[in-house]
């Protein structure tokens, strides 16, 4: 199976984690990561899956962000149509598109003690794409 990954590089010291730790996720699970997209925030991700879906080279994507919190609802704001339009990418295509964005509202150490979910980013593809296979 082929996943494409896409990533922010807003907050980038703690996405370029993010993106290290599920590449060997992907690696480990027997995925191959065909493609690779950064994009310069976490708005931009749903764009970016939609290219990538649109291509045919990938068989599911997985999203990788962070979110921190700032002195406003800004972070909300990008989480919610983030997540609704990755969400919807999933359904048009009918392939997998996980929610691999961590926030809103939390903190620069919350963010970095959640690197580790880039990991689970890439197994809800993996799994969404062997249930699919057993249907099809």
């Amino acid at each position: 199976m082929k996943i494409g990954i896409v990533v922010s590089e807003y907050n980038y010291d703690i996405t370029m984690m993010m993106l290290q730790r599920a590449v060997e996720h992907a690696e480990f699970l027997g995925a191959e990561v065909s493609e690779i997209l950064k994009v310069p925030g976490t708005f931009e991700i749903p764009l970016g899956a939609k290219k990538l879906l649109e291509s045919g080279k990938v068989d599911g994507v997985a999203t990788l962000g962070a979110v921190i919190q700032g002195e406003t609802d800004h972070d909300d704001i990008i989480m919610q149509n983030a997540a609704r339009k990755i969400m919807d990418l999933s359904i048009e295509f009918g392939k997998p598109v996980s929610l691999g964005i961590t926030g809103p509202g939390q903190t620069r150490l919350q963010a970095e003690a959640r690197i580790e979910k880039a990991r689970d980013s890439v197994e809800s593809v993996v799994k969404m794409l062997k249930k699919l296979e057993k249907i099809r």
